[in-house]
This record gives C-alpha cells, structure tokens and sequence, in this order.
C-alpha cells in the first residue's frame, strides 16, 4: 500500500483553513499579571489625571483668573496623564482575559477616595477624622482584598485574537441568542425611559451597563487585533476590525449621553457605586460567553472569583457611601449665614419676602401705609444765634403728622 505525501503548500492552506478549536487556547500568569499591572496602573493614572484637571478648574474659579482652563499648566499635565491611563487600561485588554479586567475599575474609586482625603486641607481630631472616614478606609480595605481575590482566581484562558476567531466568536450560537437578549432588554427599556417616562436611576443604568458589555467587548477585540499585528501577523486588513471600532464609537457615545443624563436626576457617587455594580456583572457575563474566558476552570476557582467580585462591590458601594452629599438649592437667607451681622430677631430663623400689605423685607408684618413711607419728613434750620443761646442740640426733630 502506497502512502502518497501531501504537499507542503497543501498542508499550510489545510491548516490555515482550519477553524480553531477551544482546546488551541493556552494559559499564561504572565500575561494575566501584565495585563492585570496595565489595568491597575492605567485607572490609577487617570484617578490622579482627573483630580488635577478638577483642581485647576476650582483653583481658576477661586482665584478669579481670567484665563480659560484650557490655557493653565495643570490641566494639560491631567489631560495627558488621562491619555496616558487609557492607553494603560486599553492595552491590558490585548493580555488578560476581559473578566479580569473590567473589575478592576475600581482601583479608580479607590485611588480619588485617598486623593480627596489628601487634599483635604481642614485640621480634623482623631475621633473625627474616624467618624468622617471610616467608611471610605473600610471600603477601600474590601475593595484592595476584592481585587486581589480577582487577580488571583480570574480567568486564565487566552488566545491570538486573529480576524478568522473573532468572526468565529460573532456567529456562535450562544453569543447569537445573547445578543438577542440583550437588544430586547435595551429596547424594552429604552421604549420605558423615553415614552413612558420612567426616569427611575436603574433604567438609566441598566441602559448604560447593556452598552458597555458591547462596548468592553469591541475594546478587547481591538487591542488583541492590533497586538496580533505587532507581532507580525498584519490583522488591520480585516473588516470586522473596522466594524468593531465603530461599534466602540457609538457605544461610548451612547454611555456618555445617558450617564450625563442621570447625573442630572441623582447623586452622582450614587450613580458611581451602582454604575460599577451593573456595568462590571453585565460585562463579565458578555465576555464569558463571547470569549468563553472561563473554559476549563474549576469550581474553586469560579467560586473564588465570584466572592472576589461580591467583597469589591461591597467595598465600592461603602466607599462612595461615605462621601457628603449635596445640599439642595436654599431660596432663604438665614441671618446667622452672613458674618458680622447682628442678628435682632429669633437666632438664626429664615426670612423671607412678605407678600402682605407691607415693603418691609423680614418675618415681622409691618402696618405701615403707604402715606406713612412716602411722606417726607421735615428737618427745620436752625441759626447760629438760637443754637449759641439755648444749650439745646442744633437740630431737633419733629415729630410728623400722619394726617399731612
């Protein structure tokens, strides 16, 4: 029996033809602790890059200074650093699996809770101090344990994001059927917030954690593309890479729109704990069907994460739980806010316009009439002689007739 050889040209054409299989993924901790070390250091820069810009803003509105802000030292070196932390936080996609990476987002409300501390410039006592903070430095410890139980037991499952397996991702049934439940949940919703008018905080963002599983998985895509091609296999000639930066666009544009929209509604270290809540459990979900990232682990490991991801979500809701909130808007002055003014009625209670029969501006009503406020009062010249004669003042008031 003959055994004919196959070509060697043949056999490269077979093998690149050939779909990839989920037993040709690998593991590497090395890539997951350098993707894990880019993502923390990226939210971390652009905690830091965010409070400078804020800190020129406030520091030009308390100064007066009437150069824009876009012309100060300071919010340039924020605009940069917050290049520079995307940049971190967009390459970490191309190393560690998306469910390890969309949690750690939180390093960033760690990091602006220890910043806003720092810049604090008020001399608190000790006890003080605990009561004020307490919260912030309990949430911060849960949400430090949280990221490393993350970092730890996280997936542990890569491949090369080539054009030929990221199309195979998009047409597999289970991603399919997915995104089928997904657009009609966002449907379903957005048809509540804009026809029914349901401005209830979860709709907006359930909204915004519906387009930031798409947008997560679009960013992983991208970066695993484009590190492909700097290993020297070209990738940016495919059309899907061009089809997911544009869906990237879009569903950054869209969480934007609505995340402005709910800050108008609701306080926004609120929407900070609950937005991280919805968008990372929507975002890892999306990952582990789209890049099936939990393939091959074991039930120690899966119950290890998940408890990771509970004890950061806890951490971030105590952390912006502590924070104060904003007063509303007082249309009444109180007479004990204004220094140096004597204070002749009740101490401290709020006045405002009386809309009786009276001008007078208080909380005492006034039965002056009109005659009695617009009547002139006379002050009669007195001579020099009169004044040297009597030791009487040189003025004298009269007193003034009401029926004049």
């Amino acid at each position: 029996m003959e055994i004919t050889a196959i070509p060697a040209v043949q056999m490269e054409k077979f093998i690149a033809t050939t779909p990839l299989s989920p037993a040709d993924s690998y593991f590497s901790y090395k890539d997951n602790l350098i993707g894990s070390l880019l993502a923390i250091f990226g939210h971390l820069v652009i905690s830091i890059a965010l409070n400078l810009q804020k800190y020129s803003h406030i520091r030009l509105a308390s100064s007066k200074d009437p150069r824009t802000y876009f012309k100060t030292k300071t919010w340039w070196l924020g605009l940069f650093l917050a290049i520079l932390g995307e940049t971190g936080v967009f390459s970490s996609y191309a190393f560690a699996p998306l469910s390890l990476i969309v949690p750690l987002s939180a390093v960033s409300l760690i990091a602006s809770s220890i910043i806003g501390i720092i810049f604090i410039k008020e001399k608190w006592k000790a006890k003080e101090f605990l009561r004020r903070y307490i919260l912030s430095f309990i949430g911060c410890g849960l949400a430090i344990i949280g990221t490393y139980l993350l970092i730890t037991f996280g997936p542990n499952s890569h491949e090369k994001m080539t054009g030929e397996n990221i199309v195979k991702h998009l047409v597999s049934w289970p991603f399919l059927l997915y995104m089928l439940v997904e657009i009609l949940a966002f449907c379903s919703l957005l048809y509540y917030y804009k026809q029914k008018n349901a401005n209830y905080m979860l709709i907006i963002l359930l909204l915004v954690a519906l387009l930031g599983s798409t947008t997560v998985v679009t960013v992983k895509a991208l970066a695993g593309m484009i590190m492909v091609s700097i290993q020297g296999s070209m990738q940016l000639g495919y059309p899907i890479f061009y089809i997911m930066f544009v869906c990237m666009v879009a569903t950054a544009i869209a969480q934007a729109s609505f995340l402005a929209q709910a800050s108008q509604l609701y306080d926004s270290a609120l929407i900070a704990s609950v937005n991280y809540i919805m968008s990372t459990s929507l975002a890892i979900s999306a990952g582990a069907v789209f890049y099936i990232d939990f393939r091959n682990e074991d039930a120690l490991h899966l119950c290890m994460f998940a408890l990771g991801c509970l004890i950061a979500f806890l951490g971030v809701f105590l952390i912006t739980r502590s924070r104060k909130k904003t007063k509303a808007f007082e249309p009444y002055v109180a007479l004990n806010s204004m220094p140096g003014v004597i204070n002749m009625h009740d101490n401290g209670t709020n006045i405002q316009p009386d809309f009786g029969n009276s001008f007078s501006y208080g909380a005492l009503q006034s039965n002056d009439s009109l005659s009695e406020i617009y009547t002139p009062a006379t002050l009669p010249v007195v001579t020099e002689e009169a004044s040297s004669s009597s030791s009487s003042p040189p003025y004298k008031i009269l007193e003034h007739n009401k029926n004049e």
